[in-house]
C-alpha cells in the first residue's frame, strides 16, 4: 500500500521502475481524497475519470517519454480559480458556480504534459479575496492539524490538501500571500514566484496590478522546486518575463548557499507579533548563522509603507470580475467588491504609479542582502468565522494577520514559506523567506539547507 505522505521524486521513482503502476497511484489517491474530504473541504471538485484517463494516457507513453516527463505519475491539484476546459470552475462564488471555461490555462497544460495525474479543483474563497478559505461557493477548507482552525487562504483546499496526504503537490495562486498563508497554517512549503516567472495565459497577462502570480505547494523543498521548473516559462506576448535563472530551481536544491548576508525584519507597524511565532523565527536565525550566514535585524517595514496602496489595488482586482447578482456575494468580499467598484480610472493609475514608486524604493532599501526572512503571519492559524469579527472590519484586520508578505507581492520579488515548528497549541509556525527580484534560486537552496537541518516531511497531522 502506498504511502499518502510519499514525496513526489520518490513515487515518480518507483513508477519508473515499474513498482506500482499509474493506474494505481491515482485510484490510491482518490480513494484517500473520497475519504478525507468531507472532514478537511479541501477540493471543490474531484475528478475520478480524469485521474483515471491521465493514468492510462501517460501509461501508453514510450519509456523515454515517461523519463522525460518531469511529473510522470505525481498527483496533483489546480485551485478553483484557475480554468479548466472540461472542469468546471467557480471561483468560489456562487455567480459563477455553472462556469464551464473555454479553454484551459498555460499552467493546466504544462502539468499536463509534464505527465501529472489531476485529482481534482481545489476550494478557495470568493475570487481569492480572503486569506482564510471561507464564505463562498466552496466549503471551509479546513485545517488538517485541528479542524476548528482555518487552513489559510486563499489556497486553502490547496494547503489542507497536501497538508494530509490528499496528493504530495498542489497548484496555488498568490495575490497578497494565498500561498505562504496556507502553506504557514498548514505547515508545508509554499513559493510565490517572480512576476513574470509564471505566464497566466491566455486568461489575463496580469491580475490585481500585477501582484497575483501562479506557484507550487509541496511537503519539501524539492517537490516543490520540481512543480515550480514545470510552472515556469513565459507566452509570447505576456506583459512581464522573468530572466532565466541560472541554473533549474530542482538542481538548486542541491546548491548549498554560503556566507550569505540576511536581513530579519520581526517588528510591523501594522501589528503585534505572536510570541511562539517570534521565538521560532528567532531560532531559525541562529541555526543560519551556525550555517555560515550573517543575520542582521532590520527595521524595514514594506508592509507598513505599502498597505494604503496595496488595499484599495486589491479591492480594484476584485471589482474587476462581472458579478450578476451582488446578493449572492460573500459578505465580507462584497465590501473589497463595491469598494473597488468606486474607484475612478485616475485613482486607479495614481495608485499603480505609487506602488511602483515605492516599490522600488523597498527593492532598493533591501538590495544589499542576499534573502530576507520574516514571520508570514503574526500569529498562527486562526479559528475559521472570525477573520474578520465583521464585514466592515475586514480590511483592517487582514492586515493585522498578514502584515508581511502583500508588500512583497508589490515589489515582485520572489518569497517562500517554510515550516520552523509547532505553537504550544499543536499548530504550525512558519518563516518567510523573501529573495533579490527574479531570484528563485538562491532562496530555494536556503529553504532546502534549512529543511536539511530541520526536516519537517515526516510530521504528519493526526487524521488516520
Amino acid at each position: 500500500m502506498l504511502d499518502p505522505y510519499i514525496e513526489a521524486h520518490e513515487l515518480r521513482e518507483l513508477l519508473l521502475k515499474k513498482e506500482i503502476r499509474p493506474r494505481e497511484v491515482a485510484e490510491f489517491f482518490i480513494a484517500r481524497v473520497e475519504k478525507l474530504n468531507s472532514k478537511l473541504g479541501a477540493f471543490m471538485t474531484v475528478t475520478p475519470a480524469r485521474a483515471l484517463a491521465d493514468a492510462e494516457r501517460i501509461e501508453r507513453m514510450t519509456e523515454a517519454e515517461q523519463r522525460r516527463a518531469p511529473m510522470f505519475g505525481i498527483p496533483y491539484s489546480v485551485k478553483d480559480l484557475n480554468w479548466t476546459a472540461d472542469i468546471p470552475t467557480s471561483m468560489g462564488s456562487r455567480n459563477y458556480e455553472k462556469f464551464q471555461p473555454p479553454v484551459d490555462e498555460e499552467i493546466v497544460i504544462r502539468m499536463r504534459n509534464a505527465g501529472g495525474i489531476l485529482l481534482g479543483k481545489t476550494t478557495t474563497p470568493e475570487f481569492g479575496g480572503r486569506p482564510t478559505t471561507e464564505g463562498g461557493l466552496c466549503p471551509p477548507a479546513r485545517n488538517p492539524w485541528n479542524l476548528e482552525h482555518t487552513a489559510g487562504g486563499s489556497s486553502g483546499g490547496a494547503g489542507s490538501a497536501v497538508c494530509a496526504g490528499l496528493g504530495p503537490i498542489a497548484q496555488g495562486s498568490d495575490g497578497g500571500g494565498s500561498i505562504r498563508v496556507p502553506s504557514a497554517c498548514c505547515g508545508i512549503v509554499g513559493i510565490k514566484p517572480s512576476r513574470g516567472r509564471v505566464s497566466m495565459s491566455p486568461v489575463a497577462g496580469e491580475a490585481w496590478a500585477g501582484f497575483a502570480t501562479f506557484g507550487p505547494m509541496a511537503r519539501t523543498v524539492r517537490d516543490a522546486a520540481m512543480m515550480l521548473d514545470v510552472l515556469a516559462g513565459h507566452v509570447v506576448g505576456d506583459p512581464y518575463w522573468a530572466p532565466e535563472p541560472v541554473t533549474s530551481f530542482s538542481a538548486a536544491v542541491g546548491i548549498a548557499p554560503r556566507n550569505l548576508r540576511i536581513g530579519m525584519i520581526t517588528k510591523t507597524s501594522l501589528a503585534s507579533v505572536d510570541g511562539e511565532t517570534l521565538d521560532a523565527l528567532d531560532s531559525a536565525a541562529k541555526l543560519f548563522e551556525e550555517m555560515g550566514h550573517r543575520v542582521e535585524p532590520i527595521s524595514c517595514d514594506p508592509g507598513g509603507r505599502m498597505v494604503d496602496i496595496v488595499m484599495p489595488l486589491i479591492c480594484a482586482g476584485v471589482a474587476s470580475v462581472p458579478v450578476k447578482d451582488i446578493n449572492q456575494v460573500d459578505p465580507v468580499v462584497r465590501e473589497l467588491w463595491e469598494a473597488g467598484q468606486k474607484m475612478t480610472a485616475v485613482e486607479f493609475l495614481g495608485l499603480v504609479t505609487q506602488m511602483h514608486n515605492t516599490s522600488r524604493g523597498v527593492v532598493q532599501e533591501l538590495a544589499p542582502y542576499d534573502a530576507v526572512i520574516s514571520p508570514v503571519t503574526s500569529r498562527p492559524a486562526v479559528k475559521i468565522g472570525t477573520l474578520p469579527s465583521h464585514p466592515g472590519k475586514y480590511l483592517t484586520e487582514l492586515t493585522d494577520w498578514i502584515p508581511f508578505t502583500f508588500a512583497f507581492n508589490a515589489t515582485g520579488q520572489p518569497a517562500f514559506s517554510v515550516p520552523t515548528g509547532f505553537s504550544k497549541a499543536g499548530l504550525p509556525l512558519a518563516m518567510q523567506i523573501v529573495g533579490r527580484q527574479a531570484d528563485e534560486v538562491t532562496i530555494i537552496g536556503l529553504a532546502a539547507q534549512f529543511e536539511k537541518a530541520r526536516p519537517w516531511k515526516d510530521k504528519h497531522p493526526p487524521l488516520d
